[in-house]
């Protein structure tokens, strides 16, 4: 008998702790900046809440309990004092004439992640919108300049609209200490003027972005540099971690894509949704099987009409599967992949 209350129990539990999984996985990618790492946290953050629960008696709710062992791991995890970064956050963009593609570790680079991982679902359009815009990644590269427990703070107040009490409480600190983090924290974000790359992006995208996208997709698939070039900023941007190399401006851009970058002319994009912005998994041409090959997962960034900024993560053994992408495209299927 006892048994089977056990198994009922243990049963139940684990329903309620996945109810948070992915609020909570959004709250560790905003803490840690990596996808795997979030998601590591999160599991470490099940199995402590499960192992511990005869422990918990209720002072809080569940997922305030949940919250507090996630920042507890993510904050362990932090301090090794790695920040992920983008290429622009490390080094100067590079002229065409002097490219090269170095890499560096993975451990060096902020992650994408696809939406549906860390945005749970909800039914006030300005709770989205405002979830939305805390993953994309000129924020997220703002939040990893911050000192853990200032990043920890700015979330839970301003993303995630927990009161200065609440956090105070989870924190073990002061209702003051909390708001003095806070008032640090936003005098940093303050102080970058990269925020606004991708804050013209409509949740969701209006007719004149959907457009924009539409022309993007027609212009890389047919590698027609003239209509591309018309569609980016004259300062537009264009990294591709793990490499450290940058560009800017639709020159160079354009210039690197029809030579080191060549080998992408016949590509194929599949849209995905990737924090909180329009994306794409290009697939190049796959010269020994046929058909099409994962290249990279492209992150897209615009304002007032243009894209400001695409992002190339090539790390695609990596990342297409975290998006539930096949690793091929037959030549006869690329045109059905919309739903891949």
């Amino acid at each position: 008998m006892s048994d089977g209350t056990t198994a009922t129990t243990t049963a139940d539990l684990d329903v309620r702790l996945e109810k948070h999984r992915v609020e909570l996985t959004g709250y560790c990618y905003r803490m840690l900046g990596s996808s795997f790492e979030a998601e590591d946290a999160v599991q470490d953050t099940m199995v402590r809440a499960w192992r511990s629960y005869e422990k918990f008696e209720g002072r809080s709710s569940l997922r305030s309990w949940l919250y507090r062992i996630a920042t507890n791991v993510c904050l362990d995890m932090l301090t090794a004092g790695n920040k992920r970064a983008r290429p622009m956050d490390l080094s100067e963009s590079t002229p065409l004439a002097q490219a090269a593609l170095s890499p560096r570790p993975d451990n060096t680079w902020l992650e994408p992640m696809p939406d549906a991982r860390v945005l749970p679902t909800v039914e006030d359009p300005a709770e989205a919108a405002v979830a939305k815009e805390s993953v994309r990644l000129a924020f997220m590269a703002a939040l990893q300049q911050l000192p853990a427990k200032q990043r920890a703070v700015l979330i839970l107040r301003e993303v995630l609209a927990w009161k200065a009490s609440e956090v105070a409480e989870l924190l073990d600190t002061t209702v003051a200490s909390v708001n003095s983090a806070l008032q640090r924290a936003r005098a940093t974000l303050a102080e970058r003027d990269d925020k606004a790359a991708d804050a013209a992006v409509s949740d969701p995208l209006d007719e004149e972005q959907q457009k924009l996208l539409e022309r993007y997709v027609a212009a890389f698939e047919g590698y027609d540099m003239t209509a591309l070039t018309a569609l980016l900023h004259e300062d537009a941007v264009m990294t591709m971690p793990p490499f450290d190399l940058w560009l800017t401006g639709h020159d160079d851009i354009t210039g690197f894509m029809t030579t080191l970058g060549s080998a992408c002319e016949g590509s194929r994009l599949v849209p995905v949704q990737v924090n909180g912005l329009p994306g794409f998994a290009q697939y190049k041409p796959d010269p020994d099987k046929g058909g099409h090959t994962p290249w990279a997962v492209q992150v897209l960034e615009i304002s007032d009409g243009r894209l400001t900024g695409f992002h190339f993560f090539l790390d695609t053994q990596r990342w297409f599967p975290l998006f539930g992408l096949p690793l091929h495209l037959e030549a006869e299927s690329d045109q059905v992949q919309e739903g891949a």
